[in-house]
């Protein structure tokens, strides 16, 4: 019973933790791309270029290994968890 009370409220953690890391994430690559932008056309550019520009490099952002590598907030702590769980109950 207190495996699998474990196994939820690990789950809830890490979904939390995963929500969190991706927004952050996301969020600073968009002002990554604000910025770019920003510096690139100081006048302003033309009309809804700034928003084409920011669409794009968020769809290369959603294309690239970043967000994949994200997922790993589950499997790192569960691969160490179940490794001690197995080490201390081997002895």
């Amino acid at each position: 019973m207190a495996f699998i009370k474990l196994v939820i409220f690990g789950f809830i953690a890490l979904t939390v933790i995963y929500f969190s890391i991706a927004i952050y994430s996301r969020s600073v690559r968009k002002e990554r791309l604000e910025d770019e932008f920003d510096a690139e056309h100081p006048e302003g550019g033309a009309a809804g270029a700034r928003d084409t520009f920011i669409a794009e490099g968020m769809q290369d952002y959603n294309n690239s290994i970043r967000p994949k590598l994200i997922g790993l907030v589950y499997v790192v702590p569960t691969v160490v968890i179940a490794a001690i769980v197995y080490t201390i109950n081997a002895n």
